[in-house]
């Protein structure tokens, strides 16, 4: 085993370019060996993220869809619903994936393909919680309110919070 995983970390370094695993073998999980170079664990973990999104994000554009088929302007949304299930993992999801390879490879740690589909995947149903829950939102009149406070009752005054148009 511990050979074989020399014997790769040569072979890696010594090929000038690397060839990431093709979707099919991400998703079918045809990878038998764990995932050791940090090119590997983002990749895995940020396809995971980028499909898991597009599927979430499809189921929601159709229910989008149907429900506002008679409106204007509103079947239109669904197709923004489909722009941001590519833009958000693209964005956001190329970074938290980096850094979640980057923790696994700087404790030495190998990922087995199972585990960068549950970080992928983890994403994808993080943003869906505070997406749902409109966290920020409400941290927002948190804020706010701290605001208000602190004017009246302390006579200490804070930056005005930031404007949101809601």
């Amino acid at each position: 085993m511990f050979e074989r995983r020399i014997a790769r970390q040569v072979m890696i370094s010594t090929n000038d370019q690397y060839t990431f695993d093709s979707i099919q073998d991400v998703i079918s999980f045809t990878q038998n060996s764990s995932l050791h170079t940090f090119r590997e664990m983002w990749y895995h973990i940020f396809l995971w993220a980028l499909f898991s999104s597009i599927f979430v994000h499809t189921i929601a554009a159709l229910v989008a869809f149907v429900t506002l088929r008679k409106h204007k302007f509103g079947r239109f949304f669904s197709i923004l619903i489909l722009i941001m299930g590519v833009v958000s993992p693209a964005t956001s999801g190329v970074v938290s994936s980096a850094a979640i390879a980057f923790v696994h490879r700087a404790s030495s740690l190998h990922m087995s393909p199972i585990y960068a589909m549950i970080w992928g995947v983890g994403q994808t149903l993080l943003s869906a919680c505070i997406g749902f829950t409109r966290i920020l939102a409400t941290l927002l009149s948190l804020v706010t309110l701290l605001h208000s406070l602190s004017f009246s009752l302390l006579n200490f005054p804070l930056p005005p919070p930031p404007l949101v148009m809601t």
